[in-house]
């Protein structure tokens, strides 16, 4: 398996099952843990975490936790939540079955809460010894029983994570200041070039953004050296704490793209509400002034689309 793939289309999944000589996908899935877990990126712990999904439109996606030096350790991204949000990112419509190297935490059940149909999530988690030839998959709810979730505080129409989400932002085109700043690898010019793309993709993000809890949605996009840009939304938990920042997504989306080393990372841009009770802009600045310290950081004030948007001022 390619070191730097983390997704699989349905039709390479199948080729994959029959070359290795697996009855069907969903048997393949715990081979492809070890696989996973040496993509991991946990400098702070050491301990690599490995998640593979299945997803229903037959799709494999890979999960692995993030951590970040110099950063509190909340900060931290989780496999399933890496999983999730590949998911997210690549817009499949439900996770079928999971296959992890080590027992879920309580932060990442209670964040798996935030799917349709939680509870029938199936897991297998591959360091448990197996008594069967073939892998046993067991609900998610026979490892958190009595759950907390979005039942408890959302009506049935409220949209859930991986299910289309539209915030109703909107935001108004500015000129960009001519000063970029110190840049990494003199990429003002193509900061200039990009930036409507990189204010576009992160309203597109907070858009989707999932804030059924504090009605605060947000998104961020990344561009790296090359002009790629990145972009990942806010999703929050019932629970509040395994919540997973807009930053952090897009890392995931920077991390499961190739993107390489986090100083690669030139640009970014937030968009949120403003004067809300929860904000990222402070958490975000954080994060990225340690993984990529000439990061140009810039952030947008998003308002529903009846109203402005207007930019803040530095």
């Amino acid at each position: 398996m390619d070191r730097l793939r983390f997704v699989f289309e349905s039709s390479e999944a199948e080729l994959m099952a029959k070359s290795t000589d697996h009855s069907s996908v969903l048997q393949l899935l715990p081979t492809l843990v070890k696989s996973a877990q040496d993509l991991a990126r946990p400098p702070i712990s050491n301990y690599h975490v490995g998640a593979v999904g299945l997803s229903s439109d037959g799709r494999i996606f890979l999960g692995v936790n993030l951590e970040f030096p110099g950063l509190p350790l909340h900060h931290s991204v989780h496999a399933e939540q890496f999983l999730i949000t590949n998911l997210a990112v690549h817009r499949s419509p439900r996770l079928l079955y999971l296959a992890v190297s080590s027992a879920p935490c309580g932060h990442c059940r209670q964040f798996l809460q935030e799917l349709r149909h939680a509870s029938d999530l199936q897991i297998l988690i591959t360091s448990e010894k197996q008594t069967h030839k073939e892998p046993i998959f067991k609900p998610l709810s026979s490892i958190l029983p009595n759950p907390f979730g979005p039942c408890d505080l959302l009506d049935e129409e409220t949209p859930l994570l991986l299910e289309n989400h539209n915030n109703g932002l909107s935001i108004i085109p500015k000129t960009m200041d001519s000063n970029c700043g110190n840049l990494c690898n003199g990429v003002c010019e193509s900061l200039l070039k990009n930036e409507s793309q990189l204010k576009v993709s992160a309203l597109e993000a907070a858009n989707s953004s999932h804030a059924p809890y504090s009605g605060c949605p947000s998104g961020v996009s990344l561009m790296d050296c090359d002009g790629k840009i990145y972009k990942g939304c806010y999703m929050e938990s019932a629970a509040y704490n395994p919540s997973l920042g807009p930053v952090q997504a897009a890392l995931v989306a920077y991390v499961a793209g190739g993107g390489g080393g986090y100083q690669r990372i030139v640009a970014a841009v937030l968009v949120e509400k403003e004067g809300t009770k929860v904000r990222q802009e402070d958490t975000a600045r954080l994060l990225l002034k340690m993984i990529s310290p000439k990061c140009e950081f810039r952030v947008f004030h998003c308002y529903s689309a009846d109203n402005e948007c207007k930019k803040f001022s530095f």
